[in-house]
């Protein structure tokens, strides 16, 4: 039998309020990130390379059209999950790199843990170089806000997956604790404004999905 589907009750404007600060505290932890979270050949084993992959977007996009493709014989409108998915991935990391452009902090191996800010003359619209937030936490984020909303009994394994992507950006030395942190409110907050506005407003028969607040 298949457990009711739970409904997504956190307000986004508490979560904004939440990520501010912690974004803000995540700041003192970056010289320690830097220090003492510091791997070298974080990706040179197949555990390593996965969580990097996680941030990768053709791998949601082959998971969207796995829904796709499996859901649309069975009625109309029952692509949504497919779609959801690859529209929430996009979302966040369209953010991802807008933000980047926006903020331009350059990456913390780059200048030796230092903060450093390109300057908006110095090319203005590429995001190479720069880490704040990191584009493979916010696509990796993205995907977890998504399928955790779609399937609420498995969160901790997407929320695990994406952070474990994060940290492993860290280890790897291309990005600050609070590039990371950044990524993970900022695709919340993303994703809860594509779930709003792509989800059904009531679960399918039998399905396990959690609707929108």
């Amino acid at each position: 039998m298949n457990a009711s589907p739970s409904r997504a009750t956190t307000h986004p404007l508490r979560v904004l309020l939440f990520g501010i600060a912690a974004i803000a505290l995540s700041h003192l932890l970056d010289p320690l990130g830097w220090r003492y979270f510091h791997f070298d050949g974080v990706y040179s084993d197949d555990f390593g390379r996965m969580l990097r992959v996680m941030g990768y977007v053709p791998v949601w996009l082959v998971l969207a059209a796995v829904f796709v493709l499996h859901e649309r014989p069975l009625g109309r409108g029952r692509w949504w999950r497919g779609a959801t998915v690859l529209a929430g991935v996009a979302a966040a990391g369209i953010a991802g790199e807008l933000l980047k452009l926006l903020l331009r902090r350059e990456r913390p191996r780059a200048h030796e843990g230092e903060y450093v800010f390109r300057a908006f003359s110095e090319r203005p619209f590429s995001s190479g170089g720069l880490a704040w937030p990191s584009s493979h936490a916010i696509v990796a984020f993205g995907a977890a806000a998504v399928l955790s909303r779609m399937f609420p009994r498995a969160r901790a394994v997407f929320w695990a997956l994406a952070w474990g992507c994060g940290l492993s950006r860290v280890a790897d030395g291309a990005h600050f604790v609070s590039d990371v942190v950044t990524s993970a409110v900022v695709a919340w907050l993303v994703v809860d404004g594509v779930w709003r506005f792509a989800a059904p407003r009531a679960p399918a028969r039998g399905t396990d999905v959690a609707l929108p607040a």
